[in-house]
């Protein structure tokens, strides 16, 4: 059983200001519309079994920690993965560099890098006052 993945001091801040109003901290349009296409991106990925475009949609991180948890090749190792079949994005919150993408049957973490939003948890379920239980994560 993996460690449940823990968000950043940063994201924890952000989830609590996202309570304390939304209205308040929202983020622009653009970074939300390109979360969610990266998102979206990686969940067809996800449903088409390509997996060179899952562990290109990876943050380096996720990325070498999928290859070190299985000892392979990202592209090898993402199948090993328990990675649901997510559905359609019901909605994106974007707190600065960070993001939070709720599909109908899961849930992603992503980070914005120079060259886009990529996905650094995956596989994501909520737990009653837990942190997020994800089966791809980086380290």
């Amino acid at each position: 059983m993996s460690e449940p993945w823990r968000p950043s001091a940063s994201a924890l801040l952000a989830v609590c200001a996202l309570m304390g109003g939304l209205t308040a901290c929202g983020a622009p349009g653009e970074r939300v519309d390109a979360a969610s296409g990266a998102a979206k991106a990686f969940e067809q990925a996800v449903g088409g079994g390509d997996r060179a475009a899952m562990c290109a949609a990876l943050a380096p991180q996720t990325r070498s920690e999928v290859e070190d948890s299985e000892k392979k090749i990202c592209a090898e190792a993402i199948s090993e993965e328990d990675l649901p079949d997510g559905g359609p994005v019901r909605r994106v919150d974007v707190w600065g560099h960070q993001a939070r993408a709720v599909l109908a049957s899961d849930t992603l973490f992503l980070s914005q890098f120079p060259g886009g939003w990529k996905i650094v948890a995956a596989g994501c379920r909520p737990q009653s006052g837990q942190p997020y239980q994800c089966s791809v994560k980086g380290g």
